[in-house]
């Protein structure tokens, strides 16, 4: 029995006649951080969107949390336990305050107001950003705009994180910060990142996408 959290059985997937994955088979199980190389235009951001149903297969099959994912409806019922961190912060914060932007995917998960201002504030203490709840999102720095995105994610109490190249434009100390906060998390993580050092620091084994394929790459 595959015990995976997420998995993919050949799982094949293209735009047009060009292939970007090709029969793929990947695991992530629970307390792994999984890191995915490959070359700009690999395919490894619709990778992640195949795992969240933004795309569907064109053959094989997407397992996440011990079922297989094929309508609408299952990729809605795992949108909350599975959070995904785009490559752009902001594709992912809309709100006027830092405090609305991680309020809103509790609030439409049908939290009370009570339990979504309690997990406002655990989630920014988490991040130690709790000055941070005012704040009106698009002056901040763009290192700031990625702690807030991730804080978006968090406070949806996921199982897994998709993580897009996290570490993209940051400054060497806002870069430094986002390594300790995934190292101090539970999650099962699936972490796309061009930085190898980045990945050598945080991931517990990795993968590089490349023609089309998934290929096992020696632990750093």
């Amino acid at each position: 029995m595959n015990d995976a959290l997420v998995r993919f059985d050949q799982v094949t997937f293209g735009y047009g006649d060009r292939t970007v994955l090709d029969a793929c088979d990947l695991n992530l199980h629970a307390g792994e951080r999984l890191g995915l190389a490959g070359a700009n235009g690999s395919g490894k951001t619709t990778l992640l969107s195949l795992i969240v149903g933004l795309h569907r297969p064109q053959h094989g099959q997407v397992f996440v949390l011990g079922r297989p994912r094929q309508s609408e409806a299952d990729f809605r019922e795992i949108r909350g336990p599975v959070g995904m961190l785009f490559q752009d912060s902001d594709d992912q914060l809309f709100s006027p305050t830092v405090a609305e932007d991680v309020a809103f995917g509790p609030f439409n998960l049908g939290r009370s107001r009570a339990d979504v201002e309690a997990i406002v504030a655990r989630t920014l203490a988490q991040l130690g950003m709790q000055e941070y709840a005012d704040r009106v999102t698009y002056k901040l720095s763009g290192g700031e705009k990625r702690l807030v995105a991730i804080a978006t994610v968090l406070a949806m109490e996921p199982e897994v994180l998709l993580l897009d190249e996290p570490t993209a434009g940051l400054d060497e100390a806002a870069r430094q910060r986002v390594i300790e906060i995934l190292l101090g998390l539970p999650q099962a993580m699936l972490i796309v990142s061009h930085d190898r050092d980045f990945l050598d620091h945080t991931a517990t084994r990795r993968t590089r996408l490349e023609r089309g394929r998934l290929l096992t790459l020696p632990a750093p």
